[in-house]
Parts: structure tokens; sequence; C-alpha cells
């Protein structure tokens, strides 16, 4: 059996690419909003679970389902419920089974959540990115620190499960910014944190800015030590790392539906622009739906592609050394007919970057600052 699939988690993401305002460090595949009508794309989506449901061979019921974007939280109850009855008639929902939405934070402010949780969300992802309000208008946001304050408290009311995000590592951050800005949102009680470095990418207005020289990405050893600065805060607080930018208070708490990224299990992809993996009849498959909005409306079929046994082991590498439980050799070994690089993986482990117990290969909290290089590295 290959060692990847629905055995190791089967999830289903949603894509909802309209957002209401489009930040400048955002690279995902979204679209203003404006005064679209929703329900064409909604209909789509719902036609698109169906479909790729009926041709999935038997699978086992669904362990998660994501909805991403974009803004989902554009969606009122009623739609949102649309989706998660699509996805529990056609697949199935496992009792219990991890459902989040990604929130904005004025979004929350002016939906209701008490319909969102009669819909069937169990899991809130908020957006807040900053609790500095310099930060926020850096970063584009259209809410306030107040305003982010308020709806957490608002989510907490109704969501024991719920996640904040926040971007770190901003050009004009000191270490100091950033400590007075993590205790805040670590005062604030939320049982996940998503703590990631700001990544300026080509394509987006950030990337624009710094191909002209307006904007220079803060330094690498700047980044390591807020990294290490943020590692220590959320350890001293109780909510340490269970993978390089996720924090969880206990473990009913880590994110169900990106662990099966991690573990290489199987999820499908629908929504525009949305990737999908599938494995069936011992072929592992990528999925990719049409991008954009109009395009997916009139067809949402996904173009499907076999993947490799030597790509999937690379993905294999790549991902599961993310998460502090680690990679299991084995499932590698099953895959690539090239082994890791055995010089350099007990470098980095004598070095106190990795670490080797039962078959198991880790990062350490140091290791997880190389975690791009050090996968790199292991193959090469």
């Amino acid at each position: 059996m290959i060692p990847t699939g629905p055995q190791y988690g089967f999830g289903l993401y949603v894509h909802w690419p309209y957002c209401s305002k489009i930040c400048p460090y955002c690279d995902f595949n979204v679209y203003a909003a404006k005064d679209r009508d929703a329900d064409p794309l909604l209909s789509a989506i719902i036609a698109d679970i169906v479909a790729q449901a009926a041709a999935l061979p038997d699978y086992p019921q669904l362990d998660s389902l994501f909805l991403g974007g974009g803004t989902p939280s554009l969606l009122n109850p009623a739609q949102i419920e649309a989706i998660i009855t699509a996805a529990e008639t056609h697949l199935g929902l496992k009792h219990g089974a991890e459902i989040t939405i990604e929130a904005n934070p004025n979004d929350v402010l002016r939906s209701d959540l008490k319909g969102w949780a009669a819909a069937g969300i169990n899991r809130v992802s908020l957006g807040i990115q900053s609790l500095n309000n310099d930060a926020l208008r850096f970063l584009g946001r259209d809410h306030s620190s107040a305003n982010a304050r308020a709806a957490i408290d608002a989510v907490q009311a109704y969501f024991d499960n719920h996640s904040i995000d926040l971007i770190y590592a901003l050009p004009p951050q000191t270490e100091s910014i950033w400590y007075s800005e993590l205790s805040a949102a670590l005062a604030l009680g939320a049982p996940h944190l998503s703590l990631y470095e700001l990544t300026i990418a080509e394509r987006t207005a950030f990337g624009k800015r710094a191909e002209r020289g307006e904007l220079f990405p803060m330094d690498d050893d700047a980044q390591a030590d807020l990294y290490e600065l943020t590692q220590s805060l959320c350890n001293g607080a109780g909510i340490p790392a269970y993978e390089v930018s996720n924090h969880a208070r206990a473990h009913q708490f880590q994110s169900v539906h990106n662990q099966i990224y991690w573990d290489s299990g199987d999820w499908l992809g629908v929504g525009p622009g949305a990737h999908g993996r599938l494995t069936i009849d011992g072929q592992r498959r990528t999925t990719l739906s049409p991008r954009r909005p109009g395009d997916y409306i009139a067809d949402p079929r996904p173009e499907t592609a076999p993947l490799s046994a030597e790509d999937t082991a690379l993905e294999l590498l790549a991902m599961g050394l993310r998460p502090a439980s680690g990679l299991d050799l084995s499932r590698y070994a099953a895959l690539s007919e090239t082994p890791l690089n055995a010089g350099r993986l007990q470098a980095y482990t004598d070095n106190g970057f990795l670490t080797q117990t039962d078959g198991r290969i880790a990062l350490t909290p140091d290791g997880r600052l190389l975690a791009d290089h050090i996968a790199a590295q292991l193959i090469t």
C-alpha cells in the first residue's frame, strides 16, 4: 500500500476567493468581492463536491472541512450550511469532525455567529494579523486593534475551539514591539495561535514595492531573533509550537485539517484555484480547479495529474518535517529510490537541529528555523 492516502486523514478544502479588500501581502487566488452575486459560485462549489465525491472509490468519511479563502466569512449562515450539508450528504462527516471557517474581524462583528454554529461550524480561524494599529495600516487591513479584540470576544462566546493569526517580522518591527504585541495576544486566551513571518511574494503589491526599492524585508538574523522570542513567549504562556508556525494549548486544539497536509493524507480541493491530493488505485494524484471564478462557475471540474513516487516522497519530506511529531522514515523509503543523505542527517542531529527516535526524524526548536533548508539538504 502506498504510504499516503486517506488512512492518514481525509479532508475537504473549500476556497471562497472573494474579499472585501485585497491585502498587499496576499498571494492567494483572491478577487474583489464588490457587489458580486454569491449564488452562482456557491452552486458551482456544491456541484463540484457532488461530482468529485461520485468519482471517488470507497473513501472514509471526512475528518475535516475547511472553509478558506479569500474571505469565507462573507458568506451567510444559510450559504455556509449549504456547503456543509453537501459535504455531509455526499462525502460524510465523521462524528466530531473539525469544521473550520476563516474569518476577518469586521465580518465577525457584523455576522450571525450563533447562525454559524447552528450551520455546523465548530472552529473559527480569525485573521487579526496584528494588535498594533500602525502594523494593521502597513498590512492594509480594514480593521482596528479594538475591532480585533472585540471580534475575539465575540468568537469566544460561541466557539471554544478557535485560532488567531498574527503576522510578524514586519520591516519596521523591533523585538520590544513584537514582545508587547504577542504578550497582549497571548493574554486574550485563544487556545490556538498561527504566527507567520511576513513573506513578500513577487506578484503581490508588497512584491512590486520591493522591486521598486520602496520596501525592504527584514534581514534573516533579525527574523531569527523574533522567531526565538516567539517560541520563548509562547512556551512561557503554555501554548508551545506543535508545528513550525502553529501553537496550541492542548492536543485537542491542534488543527486536524492542517495535520492532513503535514501527514500527506488526502483532501478534495473545491472552489476557484483549489488544490487537492487523492490516492486512488495506488496512485497519488494532484488536482487543480480553474482559477478564475467565471471559468470555475462555467465548468468546475479540476485538472488531474499523476504525482510520481519521487515527487510524492519529496512532498512527504517537506511537509512531514514541519510538525513536532516529525516524519516516519519508513514511509519516505517506501516511496523514494534515493535515500536521504545519511551524512547530513547525522550532522544535523549532532548539531542539535534534528532528533532521531524509533525510526522517526523531527526538527528541534532550533531546527525549525531552518525547516525548508534542512529538507532540501537531506535530498542532495
